[in-house]
C-alpha cells in the first residue's frame, strides 16, 4: 500500500511540476519578445547601434562618458540608480540637456529573484520619482538589475508603464569584469550588427576601461558609417520600419 501510494506521489510530481517546468521553459527571450514584453535589439537595416550604461550616475566615469559622446555626436541611454541619481542630479539633468535618454534601473539595485512583486514595483517607482523630480520626466524604459526577467519584472516593469530592455547577446561587453580596453573594443565592434543594443557600466567599480573602450568604439564604428542613437529612438526606427512594410 505504502509502495502504491508513493508512486502515486511520484507520477503526480512528474504530471504537475514537470508540466510546471515545461511551461516555465516556454518562457524564454522568444516567449517575450513574440508577446513585446521585452526587447533585446531592433530588426533594422539602418546602421543605428544604442550603446546602454548601467549602475550610475558616477561622475568619475559617467562625466567623460557623457564629453565622449558628445564629441562623437552621439546619443546614449543611462539606466540609472535612484539613489545615485538623488545625489548626483547635475549629472541627470546634463544627460537631458544633451539628448540622451534616462532608463529605470531600480532605486537600490537589488537582487531582483529575492524581492516580491510590491518591493520590486516599489523599487521602480521610487527611482521613477526621484528622476522625475530632478528632470520633470518619468522613464518610460526599464532594466531589471543583473539582466533578470521573468514574468515578475515584466508585470512589475508594466505598473510603471515601462517597456523592459535588456541588450543583444553578443554585446554584453562585461566591462565591470575589467577585461582590458582593447577586448571590450573587439567585442563590441566584431559583432556590431544595425540595432544592436550594448551593455556597458558606467558605475559599480573602476570603470576607467569602459571609457576608454567607448572612445575606441565610437571612433571606429562612426567611420565604419554607424550612428548612435538612444534606445527609444532604435524602438521607433523598428515602428518606422514596419509601417513601410504595410
Amino acid at each position: 500500500m505504502v509502495k502504491q501510494f508513493s508512486l502515486f506521489f511520484l507520477f503526480l510530481s512528474l504530471f504537475f511540476f514537470d508540466g510546471e517546468a515545461v511551461h516555465a521553459s516556454k518562457k524564454n527571450r522568444a516567449y517575450f519578445e513574440s508577446r513585446g514584453s521585452i526587447v533585446w535589439e531592433v530588426n533594422t537595416k539602418e546602421k543605428m547601434i544604442a550603446l546602454t550604461f548601467d549602475d550610475g550616475p558616477d561622475p568619475r566615469y559617467t562625466q567623460p562618458i557623457l564629453k565622449l559622446l558628445e564629441k562623437y555626436q552621439a546619443k546614449g541611454t543611462f539606466f540609472v540608480i535612484g539613489s545615485k541619481a538623488e545625489r548626483n542630479s547635475t549629472l541627470i539633468n546634463e544627460m537631458i540637456q544633451n539628448g540622451h535618454e534616462i532608463g529605470n534601473h531600480t532605486y537600490r539595485h537589488p537582487k531582483v529573484h529575492t524581492i516580491s512583486l510590491f518591493q520590486l514595483q516599489r523599487e521602480i517607482r521610487d527611482a521613477d520619482d526621484i528622476i522625475h523630480a530632478i528632470t520633470g520626466i518619468y522613464p518610460s524604459l526599464f532594466r531589471p538589475p543583473g539582466g533578470v526577467y521573468d514574468e515578475k519584472v515584466v508585470e512589475a516593469a508594466k505598473f510603471g508603464n515601462q517597456i523592459v530592455v535588456m541588450w543583444s547577446w553578443k554585446q554584453d561587453t562585461k566591462d565591470w569584469r575589467n577585461p582590458g580596453t582593447q577586448k571590450i573594443i573587439d567585442k563590441v565592434c566584431k559583432n556590431a550588427r544595425p540595432g544592436n543594443i550594448v551593455l556597458f557600466h558606467d558605475a559599480g567599480g573602476n570603470r576607467t576601461q569602459t571609457v576608454q573602450a567607448v572612445e575606441g568604439i565610437l571612433d571606429k564604428l562612426t567611420k565604419e558609417g554607424y550612428t548612435f542613437v538612444t534606445v527609444s529612438q532604435l524602438l521607433s526606427q523598428k515602428e518606422k520600419d514596419v509601417s513601410h512594410k504595410k
